[in-house]
C-alpha cells in the first residue's frame, strides 16, 4: 500500500469524523487531512481537532489488522494530541477501508 493508496481509500470511503478536522501525521511520509467539516480528504498539514503521530509502515500495520491500534499506542508507536473522542471515533471508521 502506497501513501497515495490510503488518499484514495479514505477519499473512496469517505472516512471523516462529522464537524471534527482529523490529521493522521506521517512525519516525513507526509500527512492527510480527514476534514468532517468540508466534507474532504486532502494532504493538507494543517491545524487539526485531533492528530494522530504514527509511521507509515505502522500505519500500514494496522490498516492490515497486523497491529492492534490500542497496542500501537501503548507501546507509543501511535501518539494522538488534541480531541481524543474525534480519534477514538476514526478507529471505527478504519476497520472500512482495511487493505
Amino acid at each position: 500500500m502506497t501513501f497515495e493508496d490510503v488518499v484514495q481509500r479514505f477519499t473512496t470511503a469517505r472516512v471523516q469524523v462529522p464537524g471534527k478536522r482529523v490529521k493522521l501525521d506521517f512525519g516525513a511520509a507526509g500527512a492527510i487531512m480527514l476534514d468532517g467539516q468540508a466534507g474532504q480528504v486532502s494532504r493538507e498539514n494543517g491545524p487539526a481537532d485531533a492528530t494522530l503521530e504514527v509511521s507509515f509502515e505502522d500505519f500500514e500495520a494496522m490498516a492490515e489488522g497486523k497491529l492492534d491500534p490500542t497496542s500501537a499506542f501503548m507501546q507509543q508507536k501511535l501518539k494522538v494530541t488534541g480531541d481524543l473522542a474525534a480519534a477514538m471515533a476514526l478507529q471505527g471508521l478504519l476497520r472500512g477501508v482495511r487493505a
